[in-house]
């Protein structure tokens, strides 16, 4: 598949006069697009609902088009559920995954009507304690375990996996639940991470489907929801095939007659927590050349660094780079694209074969609408970057401005140093 940006030279030649590089910039169509290709995908379960995940955007323009399309949020921290319920997220629209959670944060979920998803058995006394009862709608966390394997191999190792109930904890902790008044019972799991392969859900969702039966026959509970989570993923390499989710769809659509219906669990609502497959594609790191090195290596610098992007330092991961008014150009030049903090894996790309570059040209980093400046952080008094919406008809708005030094250094509080600064640069 060849990875074509969705802005062009010309495009950012005119917005860098009003909005300097680097910047994270979304693009608008992209993301509608896709928003309703979810919705339409899962329209077979009347109670279906997409809890976006906050973590990978959490910005209120993304999370303005996400409401549109009826989506709710997946939230892990305080700040989180404030985001989604100054959105205008209500009762039940807000799901609260979260792990070594504190009490505040489960006092603040439950006064705004989050739905909490439990992370680990001990938490069940913890949550009552805090609350001095327990909801009565509550979803588990499961983790089965081992390996998850499918037909082209391991995909995941969720034994390793810091995350969840076992399968005895999930009966016990039903059974725990169900005698301190809970009525509702929803069952959560993420497998495999970044899946790109549309087996993924439908084969998730036969083992939960699969334990929901068993769970509703033990212990009595009522399973209202069925949380597949995340775990859809994007292609970040060119050579990758990209989900096809109405395929996927139709795939947990089959699973569900196959197993729930002839249980009488007909009724039971399927929800989806995808961040990175609803924004991913739609979002991208524009930034520009300002250096070029020649040692060992050849180098090109670009004024963005890991603060903006953390992915490739992080995980070493891929993202695929497009040198704009290049792109037909041979690739025919090896670099390491790299920032300019003070660490080694601060590297965009390692022995990339890329058209010649020179210092003023645009480059586009593929892929960074979810995950990209949410990941964001200030190590060597980096300044995070603005972000960028590409309207559907063109425009170009300001959806956050980028940090200040006053921004950095705003929290000092206490001290006599502030109005010692010189911010005359």
């Amino acid at each position: 598949m060849e990875k074509r940006p969705f802005v062009t030279k010309e495009q950012i030649a005119e917005i860098v006069k009003t909005y300097p590089t680097p910047f994270h910039i979304y693009d608008e169509k992209g993301i509608r697009e896709n928003a309703k290709a979810v919705k339409e995908a899962f329209s077979w379960n009347p109670g279906f609902r997409e809890y976006f995940a906050v973590k990978a955007t959490p910005n209120p323009y993304i999370i303005d088009i996400m409401r549109e399309f009826g989506c709710g949020f997946d939230c892990s921290s305080l700040t989180e559920l404030m985001l989604a319920r100054a959105m205008g997220a209500g009762e039940g629209e807000i799901m609260f995954s979260s792990n070594d959670t504190p009490a505040k944060e489960y006092e603040f979920a439950d006064r705004i009507g989050a739905i909490i998803n439990l992370d680990d058995i001990t938490h069940i006394d913890f949550l009552e304690q805090t609350l001095g009862r327990l909801p009565e709608t509550i979803s588990c966390r499961y983790n089965p375990g081992g390996l998850f394997k499918m037909s082209n191999g391991i995909m995941d190792n969720p034994g390793d996996a810091k995350y969840g109930f076992t399968t005895e904890q999930l009966f016990e902790g039903f059974r725990m639940l169900k005698q301190k008044g809970v009525k509702h019972f929803g069952i959560h799991a993420f497998l495999a991470s970044n899946t790109v392969t549309n087996e993924y859900y439908p084969m998730l969702a036969k083992i939960l489907f699969e334990q929901a039966v068993k769970l509703q026959n033990e212990t009595g509970a009522h399973i209202a929801f069925i949380n597949l989570s995340g775990g859809v993923g994007i292609p970040y390499r060119p050579d990758q095939e990209p989900n096809d989710i109405r395929v996927i769809g139709e795939g947990v659509r089959k699973v569900y007659e196959e197993v729930l219906v002839p249980a009488g669990m007909g009724n039971v609502a399927i929800y989806t927590e995808m961040g990175r497959f609803m924004t991913g594609p739609y979002g991208a790191l524009v930034t520009t050349a300002i250096h070029e090195k020649h040692t060992h290596k050849e180098y090109i610098g670009v004024d963005a660094c890991a603060v903006n992007l953390m992915r490739p330092a992080m995980y070493g991961a891929y993202h695929h780079i497009t040198v704009l008014g290049k792109e037909n150009a041979p690739c025919d030049r090896k670099y390491d694209v790299t920032g300019s903090l003070c660490e080694n894996n601060d590297k965009f790309a390692l022995d990339r074969m890329l058209p010649e570059i020179e210092i003023g040209d645009y480059l586009v980093i593929h892929d960074t609408g979810a995950h990209g400046f949410a990941m964001g952080y200030n190590y060597n008094g980096k300044l995070k970057s603005a972000e960028l919406l590409l309207k559907e008809n063109g425009e170009v708005k300001l959806i956050r401005r980028a940090e200040t030094p006053q921004d950095y250094f705003r929290t000092f509080d206490g001290l006599d140093f502030y109005g010692k600064l010189d911010f005359n640069i």
